[in-house]
Order: structure tokens, then C-alpha cells, then sequence
């Protein structure tokens, strides 16, 4: 990690295949420019709705920097929902979500600097690899396989 506050990206997706469905949480902890991965893999979440996947991911996510010390995150998802959930642009209306919604409230509010930008699918690639691989295996894959 870089410079006076250590400084990582996150990039995380999620996806159900059916809504709800079986679903999967992807996460790819890198160094703030992106060169060198210090997590990565896929988390299978059994039945579950595509967004609850998406925030499943951010808390996996989120949960992980913590963990290696990160002071700040930058968060890189396509989910336009959660971003824009997270950033206070758009209300949180769904019960189920409000409760992962307040657990990634709290994670945040441990970190001195947590930002969020949305990207199209194309520019999240690694971490939907990750969420199409544990829901092919119905498992937890890469990292996450020795949680």
C-alpha cells in the first residue's frame, strides 16, 4: 500500500442467476493503482437477489481491506444502485437492503476515506469472472475458499 494512508481499490460485483436465484459476490482487492492483488475471489451465497449479492460483495469487500489495514477505499462496482445508495444520492427503500446497507455504513465509518465510483460491466471484468466462477462451482472460489 502507498503513500501516508494506505490506499486501496475494490472492485466488487455481485449477480443471481434468476432474481432471486442462486447468487455470488465477487471481490478484487488491489493496490490503489490496480498493479498488485492482495485479495480475490468469489463468494457463493446460495439463494439470494442480485442486489443483496452486490452488497454481499461490498461487505466481503470492505470487510477485507479492514483487515490488511486499509486506511482508504476506493470502490469500483457496477452496480449504479448501490453506488448511488451508498454515495446518498438514492434513498434505500428495501427492507433487506437497509440492514446491508447500515452493516456497510459502519464498515465505512472505520476507514478515513471511502469514495465510490460506478463503471460499466466492461471495466469490472475480474470481479464478474469471480462471481461466474463460484456460481458454476456452487462454492466459494479463489480466496474466499479459505474463509
Amino acid at each position: 500500500m502507498s503513500g501516508r494512508a494506505r490506499q486501496v481499490r475494490l472492485h466488487i460485483d455481485g449477480g443471481a442467476r434468476g432474481n432471486p436465484g442462486p447468487a455470488a459476490a465477487g471481490v478484487v482487492l488491489s493496490s490503489a493503482d490496480g498493479k498488485r492483488v492482495l485479495f480475490q475471489g468469489g463468494f457463493f451465497l446460495g439463494e439470494a437477489t442480485n442486489n443483496v449479492a452486490e452488497y454481499t460483495a461490498l461487505l466481503e469487500g470492505l470487510d477485507r481491506a479492514l483487515a490488511l489495514g486499509a486506511e482508504e477505499v476506493e470502490v469500483v462496482s457496477d452496480s449504479e444502485l448501490l453506488v448511488r445508495q451508498m454515495t446518498g444520492t438514492y434513498r434505500v427503500k428495501n427492507q433487506a437492503l437497509k440492514a446491508l446497507h447500515e452493516q456497510a455504513q459502519a464498515l465505512e465509518g472505520r476507514l478515513k476515506r471511502c469514495a465510490y465510483r460506478h463503471v460499466y460491466r466492461e471495466g469490472n471484468r475480474r470481479a464478474d469472472d469471480w462471481v461466474n466462477k463460484a456460481l458454476n462451482l456452487k462454492r466459494n472460489v479463489g480466496d474466499a475458499a479459505k474463509k
